[in-house]
């Protein structure tokens, strides 16, 4: 009972700081139907709560994609597959990207390198594969993901894109863009010759 109220607390504090990242203990406790007391009795001051709930969201983030075999696969299709894994947990993203009190605790720190390192990789090699420009930094590929992610997560929160739709919607967007052709301006188009 003890271990699915303090889950029931995390869950609550996810959702409610990656809305407003000032929230109380207050305003988390009510989200989680608790009062303050029970949630002080399982964490002692809103830091730990904190440090507690970015651990446990990267943690979650490994389970989401810890059955992915991406080994067997392209690594396109693997990062299709990681973005249906983790757009749910975009919360859990916009939480961490948000909460400056945590990047500094070892624990966190090499956890969350490791992650984006795995990123990191997954990106290289779709460059080597050729299904991603060579010449796109791997840093700003990785960065990019991750705010979409956050985007899909949001649009579905918002209810401006179906829950089915989001994974695939913000893959969509980091391989094609959302032209024709992504690498094609304005400008090019305007002084393309006419086709006879």
């Amino acid at each position: 009972m003890n271990s699915l109220k303090r889950q029931t607390v995390l869950a609550s504090a996810g959702a409610t700081l990656a809305r407003n990242p000032a929230a109380s203990v207050a305003d988390i406790a009510s989200r989680a139907g608790v009062g303050r007391a029970t949630l002080y009795r399982f964490f002692a001051t809103r830091e730990a709560l904190i440090r507690a709930l970015a651990l446990e969201s990267l943690m979650q983030i490994d389970e989401a994609t810890q059955t992915i075999p991406y080994e067997t696969m392209p690594a396109e299709r693997g990062l299709a597959e990681t973005f249906k894994a983790i757009v749910p947990l975009g919360d859990r993203f916009h939480f961490l990207a948000n909460e400056p009190a945590v990047v500094h605790d070892p624990e966190f720190k090499a956890v969350s390198e490791r992650q984006r390192k795995d990123l990191a990789d997954l990106i290289d090699a779709m460059k080597s594969e050729g299904s991603l420009d060579r010449t796109v930094s791997t840093a700003w590929a990785v960065a990019t993901v991750e705010a979409l992610i956050y985007v899909a997560w949001a649009s579905v929160d918002d209810g401006s894109v179906a829950r089915r739709d989001a994974a695939g919607l913000a893959f969509r967007t980091f391989v094609r863009g959302l032209q024709p052709d992504q690498w094609e301006t304005p400008s090019s188009r305007e002084t393309k010759p006419a086709k006879s």
